[in-house]
Formats: C-alpha cells, sequence, structure tokens
C-alpha cells in the first residue's frame, strides 16, 4: 500500500506562538507530501512497494542501487515527519514523568541537560537534519542525522525528533535556529514520547 501524509493532530494554528500557522501548512501539506510522492515513485513495481515504511528504511542496503538514495530520502522525510507530528501538541511542554523520566535522568543528569543536549546536537549540525533522542537498544541516546536520515536504518528507535531543516522555521526564526530549538520543547508531546519509549523498551 502506497504510503500517505497522516493528517495532523491539531489544527495548523495549534501551535502558535512558537510554530506559526502558515510554517505548518507548508511543511505538512507541501514538504511531507512530496517526500510521500517521491518514495512512491521510487518504490512503484518493486516487491518493496506494499512494505511498511520502517520495513524499508531497515532494509536499506538490499534496495536495488538505482533507487536506494531516493528511498532513503523521501521514505526517511515520509517516517521522521510522522513522528514529528505526532510529537508536537498544544497542550505540549512541561516534564515528562514515570519511566521515561526515570531513563532521562539516569542518563542524562536531568531533563535540563537532556533539552540543553539535544538542542547543542542540532545547533551544531550543519546544514538540513535533524536532532534525535532514540532508544539504542539498550538505551537512551542523542545524536542528529543529515537530511533526512533516519534512526531506524542504524537499528534504533526515534522517540523524539527536532526537524532543523531551514524549512521547519525559517518563516518565523530566519536563521535563527538556536531560539527555534529553545521554544520547540514548549509543544513537546511527552505522553506521546513516552508511549514510544515503553514500546521500545
Amino acid at each position: 500500500m502506497a504510503f500517505e501524509v497522516p493528517p495532523l493532530p491539531y489544527d495548523y494554528n495549534a501551535l502558535e506562538p512558537h510554530i506559526d500557522e502558515q510554517t505548518m501548512h507548508l511543511h505538512h501539506d507541501k514538504h511531507h507530501q512530496a517526500y510521500v510522492d517521491n518514495a512512491n515513485k521510487a518504490l512503484d513495481g518493486t516487491e518493496w512497494a506494499n512494505h511498511s515504511v520502517e520495513q524499508v528504511l531497515a532494509n536499506l542496503e538490499i534496495l536495488p542501487d538505482e533507487i536506494q538514495t531516493a528511498v532513503r530520502n523521501n521514505a526517511g522525510g515520509h517516517a521522521n515527519h510522522t513522528l514529528f507530528w505526532e510529537i508536537m501538541s498544544p497542550d505540549g511542554g512541561g516534564e515528562p514523568g514515570g519511566s521515561l523520566a526515570n531513563a532521562i535522568n539516569d542518563t542524562f543528569g536531568s531533563v535540563d541537560e537532556l533539552k540543553k543536549l539535544v538542542n547543542d546536537t542540532g545547533v551544531k549540525r550543519f546544514g538540513s537534519g535533524w536532532s534525535w533522542l532514540v532508544h539504542d537498544g539498550t538505551g537512551l541516546a542523542v545524536y542528529s542525522t543529515a537530511n533526512q536520515d533516519s534512526p531506524i536504518s542504524s537499528s534504533d528507535t526515534p522517540l523524539l525528533g527536532i526537524d532543523v531543516w531551514e524549512h521547519a522555521y525559517y518563516l518565523k526564526y530566519q536563521n535563527r535556529r538556536p531560539e527555534y530549538l529553545e521554544a520547540w520543547w514548549n509543544v513537546v508531546n511527552w505522553e506521546a514520547v513516552q508511549q514510544r519509549f515503553e514500546s521500545a523498551g
């Protein structure tokens, strides 16, 4: 079954003032749709056309050589953005709880230290990419990926990812990526991140 852009779980203006309505329209309706269209085009007619995006990304190295790059970029963009919409909420922000909070404190010392590390990782990503909190099979880790590369392709489970492509923030923040990263934590949906953490454990 071909990939589809999932509907936003909230209104386009619901993340204001931290993420503006115009950015959400362009980001979700145009950029995500383009990744889906291009991924479907690359996979059309192959045995992978009916696999889940997770299965495709976990097996990039065995896809036909001529479509690997297109699939890596566009299926990765689809998976990354699908997660991105889910881990934001107009009722977001605050602090995580439960087992996720315990794991964050054990690994990073505090939630504030995690935020600093994720933000710093995002600021230092040269060009376009993502800053991630993942479960790597043994515990939590933070790193960045270039372009639309997905942690799934490295056998990691993405729990939280912040898009640091300019299309994610430029209309509101221009070149102020650090300001965007700071503001993003006001919309983080810790409940969704917790669910992903519990599934990965």
